[in-house]
């Protein structure tokens, strides 16, 4: 087939853009990230404050959409290897100040029944 012999110039994604493609698709990141937890009963949430962090911090590294997959593994490298292991953890929140690697993800935990 060959190359085609055409010039298309393309706009930066900007922060609405970018909310979009993390949340919107059938097969979003966010969506993926739920999903897995979801295997382990438990529910995972992403404040709105964190998803846009994750955003912005796509477009300072200016590295476009497929950057969005990288800073959420960062995001989420901890997480995915300590929740499994919590036998009473229900739910996963993710907020501004854990993205921005200020203070430690909020993970609520269902108090063991009693036997």
């Amino acid at each position: 087939v060959g190359r085609l012999p055409v010039l298309v110039s393309l706009d930066e994604l900007d922060d609405a853009a970018m909310l979009r493609i993390l949340t919107e698709p059938k097969n979003a990141i966010v969506k993926q990230y739920k999903k897995l937890f979801e295997y382990d009963d438990v529910e995972l949430v992403f404040e709105a404050d964190a998803l846009q962090e994750i955003a912005s911090m796509t477009i300072a590294n200016k590295t476009g959409a497929r950057g969005l997959r990288a800073i959420i593994e960062k995001v989420m490298q901890s997480v995915m290897f300590d929740v499994p292991s919590m036998e009473n953890a229900t739910k996963v929140i993710i907020t501004k100040p854990f993205v921005q690697g200020k203070e430690p993800v909020t993970i609520i935990e269902e108090k063991a029944a009693e036997k």
